[in-house]
């Protein structure tokens, strides 16, 4: 089954409105999020982000790469977290999509996740990184 990546983005007018919601109505709204689609075993993996004060872009405009601290100015628009979900299509992930509980200026940008099928299989670093892998699920299964 594919994968897709639902990319949380806001704006300044998200991250207002959120301001004016107490905090744990937005832990509230999300874990119930979170958890009917782990009931429906389709949640990968999901993640909020730190604010972007804590962070750093790197700028590979520049050389050597030019390293800039957050909060990084004029921005349209933040990535503040992310889901990776297991479902049967495009459509099946858009209808996940849409029941996040989020506000004006904020949006999710949906991917597909590529696979090592989408690569050519006689590359010598495709066939490294499914090596990698299996160590990776070998390891993780010995834990």
């Amino acid at each position: 089954m594919p994968k897709y990546m639902l990319i949380m983005r806001a704006d300044d007018r998200a991250v207002e409105a959120y301001q004016d919601i107490p905090f744990e109505q937005v832990i509230e709204a999300m874990g119930r999020y979170n958890e009917e689609m782990m009931k429906a075993g389709v949640m990968l993996a999901g993640e909020g982000l730190s604010d972007a004060s804590e962070g750093f872009v790197v700028d590979f405009d520049a050389e050597p790469p030019l390293i800039t601290d957050g909060p990084y100015g004029e921005t349209k628009e933040l990535f503040n977290g992310f889901w990776i979900l297991e479902v049967a299509s495009k459509e099946e992930a858009a209808e996940w999509a849409k029941r996040c509980p989020l506000g004006p200026g904020s949006k999710l940008e949906v991917r597909r996740v590529t696979e090592l099928d989408d690569f050519p299989q006689d590359n010598e670093w495709i066939q490294k990184e499914a090596g990698w892998r299996e160590e990776q699920a070998q390891r993780a299964a010995g834990a």
